[in-house]
């Protein structure tokens, strides 16, 4: 059996097999590989209607060919769904979760109708509607197979976690302010995850030790953080990294078919050109 070294720094990439990797997608994973002694891979495949398989096997291939090898079997999101249902049931226990019956068209509604509507970083925050149901309420409409999403209580849940700090390589210690959230969804009816969920438990059971990522997402470290909180989960350093971006000014999307690894080795681009593309 391997034994391996305590105190190393352990290093993830966790790319969503949506699509193939692009310029983008090789700069992080290289970044990640360099940054660590141990090195890890995880596929984010929670999301049934964009993944595929396809994908998933594209993204060994194309890691392979960057010359990149991970340590251990690759974690796929959609094999491990109790993990995250039991940190879902905890939440449940501490009273921190409620049941959001909105559809996108009410939620939309009643912020037109706001005279105040705050913002956070992906928009404006939900303003509430299904907080205050009463449980009867709510067991009702769930007993009536009503489509819901588990939101977390952002109020009570920052109230029991007290303040919190994080550490992020470039800009130092953060206080974490994951209010800017509102009451973010971590569950739904059909999926016991959301991104925000998974990957923090999922960052916790793989012993990753320090989280690279592209400063994009950034502000979803103070919702991570106050879930480490919650749920007894470690807490890695973090080191949020610049985004790659083409001629026109806009980062790397899976939209740029041509600039994806496959067709790039396709023209007959080398490991070699595409190293000094990324400029790492």
């Amino acid at each position: 059996m391997l034994i391996e070294p305590e105190n190393q720094t352990v290093t993830r990439f966790a790319p969503s097999p949506s699509g193939l990797l692009h310029l983008g997608h090789a700069y992080s994973a290289l970044f990640a590989f360099k940054a660590g002694e141990r090195f890890i891979l995880r596929i984010e495949d929670i999301d049934k209607g964009r993944c595929r398989p396809e994908f998933d096997q594209a993204v060994l291939q194309d890691l392979a060919w960057l010359g990149l090898e991970w340590s251990g079997e690759v974690r796929r999101q959609s094999q491990h769904m109790a993990d995250y249902q039991t940190s879902i049931d905890k939440l449940k226990d501490l009273g921190l979760l409620y049941p959001c019956f909105c559809t996108r068209k009410e939620i939309q509604a009643e912020i037109e109708n706001a005279s105040h509507a705050p913002h956070g970083p992906d928009g404006p925050l939900y303003p509430g509607i299904c907080r205050g149901l009463r449980l009867d309420e709510q067991e009702e409409r769930m007993n009536n197979k009503a489509p819901f999403a588990l939101r977390l209580n952002m109020e009570k849940a920052m109230a029991l976690a007290g303040e919190l700090l994080w550490k992020d390589r470039e800009k130092g210690e953060i206080i974490a302010n994951p209010e800017i959230f509102g009451d973010v969804v971590l569950a739904r009816k059909d999926t016991p995850t959301s991104y925000h969920l998974a990957v923090t438990v999922d960052d916790h059971l793989q012993g990753v030790t320090l989280v690279t990522r592209g400063k994009d997402l950034f502000a979803a470290t103070h919702v991570h953080r106050l879930l480490q909180a919650l749920l007894g989960l470690n807490v890695p350093e973090y080191h949020h990294h610049k985004l790659l971006k083409g001629e026109d000014g806009k980062r790397f999307a899976k939209r740029d078919k041509s600039l994806t690894l496959r067709s790039l080795r396709d023209e007959g681009k080398t490991l070699e050109d595409v190293l000094l593309m990324i400029k790492l």
